[in-house]
C-alpha cells in the first residue's frame, strides 16, 4: 500500500491547544507524484474556558480576512475531527502527516483527534518539512528556511494563512521536495 501524504495546516488562537483553540483545519493528500487526491477543510468552534493569547490576538488583527475565513461556519470539534480521521482512514493507502512545521501543526491536530475522535489515524508520527529541506540542502536547521530553498520547489500557489490554502501550497513544496530527493545524486 503506498504512502499518501496529508499535507495539514491549522489557525490557532494560541501557541498550545488546551488554554487555547484551533480555529480552521485544512488538509491535502497527495501522492508522491504530486497528484491531489482529495481535500478536508473545516472551522472549529473554540475550546470551552480557552481564551486567545495576546500575542496570537495581536497577529489576528493584522489579518483580517484570513480572520474572517476562519471564523465563518465554526463547527463543534468532535464533529469536525470524526470527520478528519475518517477522511484520512477512507484513503486508499497509509496516511502519512506532513506539515512546516510538524511540530506545531500536529500538536494541535493530535491533541483534537484524541480528545474528540479517540484516535488518530497517523499513530504519533509526522513529517516535518524543514527538517527534511535540512536534510536535503545539508544545511544546519534554522537555516534550512524557505528563503533558502530552491525556487523550484515552490509552485504559484498562495499563501493566505487560510489553513486550505497552505496545506495546499505547502503539499505541493513537499512534493516538489521528494522529487528532487529521489534523484540520483
Amino acid at each position: 500500500m503506498s504512502e499518501i501524504y496529508i499535507s495539514t495546516d491549522v489557525e490557532t488562537d494560541g501557541p498550545i491547544p488546551g488554554p487555547h483553540s484551533m480555529l480552521s483545519l485544512g488538509a491535502a493528500a497527495y501522492t508522491a507524484d504530486k497528484r491531489l487526491l482529495s481535500t478536508f477543510s473545516a472551522n472549529l468552534e473554540t475550546l470551552p474556558g480557552a481564551s486567545a493569547h495576546p500575542q496570537t490576538a495581536s497577529w489576528w488583527a493584522t489579518q483580517p480576512e484570513a480572520w474572517a475565513a476562519c471564523r465563518s461556519d465554526p463547527q463543534a470539534p468532535q464533529e469536525v475531527m470524526t470527520r478528519y480521521a475518517a477522511w484520512i482512514e477512507a484513503l486508499e493507502g497509509k496516511p502519512v502527516f506532513v506539515a512546516y512545521p510538524a511540530g506545531f501543526d500536529f500538536l494541535f491536530v493530535y491533541w483534537y483527534l484524541i480528545r474528540f475522535a479517540g484516535r488518530s489515524p497517523f499513530g504519533h508520527s509526522a513529517l516535518d518539512m524543514k527538517t527534511f529541506a535540512m536534510a536535503q540542502l545539508r544545511a544546519d536547521y534554522r537555516a534550512s528556511t524557505k528563503q533558502r530553498m530552491p525556487r523550484h520547489w515552490f509552485d504559484d500557489l498562495p499563501h493566505s494563512h487560510v489553513a486550505l490554502d497552505d496545506a495546499i501550497e505547502q503539499g505541493a513544496l513537499f512534493c516538489n521536495m521528494l522529487k528532487d530527493n529521489r534523484q540520483p545524486r
